[in-house]
């Protein structure tokens, strides 16, 4: 590649917004992912990442921005926590955070903008990056200043964890929190069974591979409580094993991985995720995130085909107006000469949207989507050390009303933002456009 191309490769997925260019392909900067941002009540945009060399590289660490024009332009990224000199080599990683906005909780009717995150405290039981504290830092202004002081909460154990308890989880929240009906703080995440449980290292098996299920954070008290040490996290469901789907490859063993939670009309909450069958599974709860019924296929409509997708990331957002976006990859796992549903040099793009709606008195599968719509691609263009062809992996959005703007990384390497608008959203729009009907196909017919 000459300079005037890699100069010019950040527009190849034609983005509206620009928050981060890094200066090289091979620095501490290079990896760039998981960009979540949010709104807070001033208006101020403030974004937050997990950044490195490469991924679960020992510089690994979490940094932050900040926007006051809705986008446009950035602050310089400012680390929040990650590895000190004084750490040994390969620990003391930060990754994979989410930020928590609590508005009006100061004395003065100010906003608390709380920042949590995978802290390596030198174990590793899955992975290095997944193996740590739930950690916390806090802003009182705006993201100008965070805490010196952290803040640990727990994960309460199950079937799956490491019997020692002095040995921390393997667990990712991916998306933004979101708030319950009965206004509780709900962070669905993705817990790795331990290896004492799962031999998945052994056998050669990377973190698409190994033992997973899904479990709930809920924040009891974070929007009334200013002392962050009485702060109440409990995990849901209590129970030993969360929602789990079998590995096609590994009778016996659960793959279930990065849930999104949204709320539909009726109160019921619907938990969307990743799996290792070539297809999103779905499940639903009827208490607020308590307990939930047994994961199965989502379709494009009840007894419609599935909706197609790799091991990737698939989130589902619920727009201001009550639609339903979801993000996914329209493959099986062989697109682009892709092998398997992990293989992710291959598989991740063009990524594509669909929107969804939902179904009046339709108890069992609430939504009707749309046909998909490419939404961004790398076009298979492979950058320097950095993450393959994927695209948009790892995405959050901001829907204010003002503006619909989906914030993603291309390629874990440079973090753009795209305005979505009614129009563009019309053609994968099932009030518009309908899919063609077709003899639903049986998962386990799909191609692997």
């Amino acid at each position: 590649m000459n300079d005037l191309y890699l100069e010019n490769e950040w527009e190849r997925t034609e983005p509206d917004l620009l928050a981060y260019i890094p200066q090289d392909f091979a620095g501490p900067g290079a990896c760039n992912q998981h960009f979540l941002v949010v709104k807070t009540p001033p208006g101020s945009f403030l974004g937050f990442w997990t950044q490195s060399t490469f991924e679960n590289a020992g510089d690994q660490r979490v940094v932050f921005s900040r926007s006051l024009d809705r986008g446009v332009t950035w602050s310089d990224p400012q680390t929040i926590d990650g590895p000190q000199p004084g750490d040994a080599q390969g620990t003391g990683l930060a990754s994979w955070g989410f930020p928590i906005v609590a508005p009006d909780l100061l004395a003065d009717g100010g906003h608390r903008v709380y920042y949590i995150y995978n802290k390596n405290v030198g174990i590793d039981d899955a992975r290095e990056d997944t193996t740590g504290l739930v950690r916390c830092r806090f802003s009182d202004d705006d993201g100008r200043t965070w805490s010196a002081a952290t803040y640990d909460f727990p994960i309460a154990p199950s079937a799956i964890s490491h019997p020692d308890p002095a040995v921390p989880p393997n667990w990712i929240v991916y998306q933004n929190i979101f708030v319950t009906p009965e206004n509780h703080v709900l962070a669905p995440f993705t817990r790795w069974a331990s290896n004492t449980w799962d031999p998945a290292v052994k056998l050669n098996l990377n973190l698409l591979e190994h033992w997973s299920e899904i479990y709930f954070l809920r924040f009891e008290n974070i929007f009334s409580e200013r002392d962050p040490d009485k702060l109440v996290v409990t995990t849901w469901p209590k129970a030993q094993h969360g929602l789990q789907v079998e590995n096609p490859y590994r009778p016996g063993v659960s793959v279930a991985q990065e849930p999104t939670v949204q709320a539909l009309s009726d109160g019921r909450l619907i938990c969307v995720f990743r799996t290792l069958r070539g297809v999103n599974y779905y499940a639903l709860s009827a208490d607020d995130g308590r307990s939930w019924d047994k994961p199965r296929v989502l379709r494009y409509e009840p007894g419609g085909n599935p909706i197609l997708n790799p091991m990737s990331p698939s989130p589902l957002y619920r727009t201001h107006d009550g639609r339903y976006l979801l993000l996914f990859y329209n493959n099986d796992g062989t697109a682009n000469g892709g092998k398997s549903p992990v293989d992710s040099k291959h598989n991740r793009y063009p990524a594509w949207l669909t929107v969804g709606r939902e179904i009046a008195g339709e108890k069992d599968h609430p939504l009707r989507f749309g046909p998909p719509k490419i939404f961004a691609t790398s076009n298979g263009v492979l950058l320097p050390n950095t993450g393959g062809t994927q695209v948009a992996v790892y995405p959050s959005i901001v829907d204010d009303g003002e503006e619909r703007i989906l914030f993603y990384p291309d390629r874990k390497h440079y973090l753009l933002g795209k305005y979505i608008t009614d129009e563009w959203l019309r053609d994968c729009d099932p009030a518009y456009n309908s899919t063609r009907l077709r003899p639903p196909i049986a998962v386990d017919a799909i191609r692997r």
